[in-house]
């Protein structure tokens, strides 16, 4: 790369990073590795939040999300997890039915109960 490219890719960079040609170069190589290793890890860390926000409405169901998804691969609904997790979150009431189609699909879905519920509890000073 030349000069005039270095100098437009650090643009905004702090210190000498901006102005001397020979730090510029080493931190602008240095935010092209960072800039191509995170195009990926983001990907990654997308998918498991989807995944997150499924579990989580799931278990409001009463059904955890190895069994969701496998009673949804039963039922030959392909949803991707950006869906579900858009469905989960805006949409209750379609998820709630997606869980129960699941839940009818895979009978280890029925197994599975709702943690009890802490009521009533006090602290007595």
């Amino acid at each position: 790369m030349n000069k005039d490219k270095i100098f437009k890719l650090a643009k905004g960079f702090r210190g000498r990073a901006k102005d001397c040609i020979r730090i510029a170069r080493e931190r602008v190589e240095k935010a092209l590795q960072y800039s191509y290793r995170d195009r990926r890890t983001k990907k990654r860390d997308m998918r498991s939040l989807w995944i997150e926000r499924i579990n989580a409405g799931t278990r409001l169901q009463g059904v955890n999300y190895g069994n969701f998804m496998h009673g949804l691969m039963k039922e030959n609904i392909q949803l991707n997890r950006k869906v579900l997790s858009e469905l989960s979150m805006h949409e209750s009431y379609s998820f709630k039915a997606l869980v129960d189609v699941s839940r009818n699909a895979f009978p280890g879905n029925k197994k599975v109960a709702l943690p009890p519920k802490k009521e009533g509890v006090s602290i007595v000073v």
